[in-house]
């Protein structure tokens, strides 16, 4: 049998209800592409938005496989997971898969509202990277912010919400965070 390691899972957080046209739709589209460019799988709370577009675009990539969509939904019911989770958890837990999300080896968020403010939060206390988008919403209010004063990871000078202007700035930031957060919360 042979052993593949284990490909990152980043968390794409943000706005769930999003006209098609949106620049935040956009963004997540090609967020979720550039993950699985480079060898991420994509995980969302499922539903639409930010989250439908972010696994769309993982399906996108040449390098796409299936299972690297992954909608953690927070009802019961798997129908309602967005057409492009190709791996849907319906957990029952309402606004409590919001820690299954954040708990992701990484978290992009773009955009966002009291939703995406808790996985963002919920990251920080898990000590994952996380980066922003600066797009409408809690994503930018964040950009370039430290949540609290806690010492997630003793050895980075620079913790705090990674400020970036553009999906592949993102997705380019947390490739290379991604190495450097190895402390998880006990």
């Amino acid at each position: 049998m042979t052993v593949r390691a284990r490909r990152p899972m980043v968390a794409v957080v943000g706005d769930s209800n999003l006209e098609p046209t949106d620049e935040r739709v956009r963004m997540a589209r090609e967020v979720g592409c550039f993950l699985v460019d480079h060898g991420c799988r994509v995980i969302t709370g499922g539903l639409g938005g930010v989250m439908a577009a972010a696994m769309e675009g993982a399906r996108q990539s040449t390098k796409y496989h299936e299972g690297d969509t992954v909608g953690v939904l927070p009802g019961h019911d798997p129908s309602e997971a967005a057409e492009a989770a190709d791996i849907v958890l319906a957990t029952g837990m309402s606004l409590g898969r919001n820690v299954v999300v954040a708990n992701a080896d990484g978290l992009i968020a773009i955009g966002g509202g009291a939703g995406t403010l808790s996985e963002i939060a919920l990251a920080w206390q898990l000590r994952r990277p996380i980066v922003a988008l600066d797009a409408d919403g809690w994503s930018r209010k964040l950009c370039a912010c430290r949540i609290d004063e806690r010492t997630r990871q003793a050895d980075l000078a620079d913790d705090q919400v990674h400020a970036a202007t553009t999906p592949a700035d993102a997705v380019r930031r947390m490739l290379g965070l991604l190495p450097k957060y190895t402390k998880r919360m006990r």
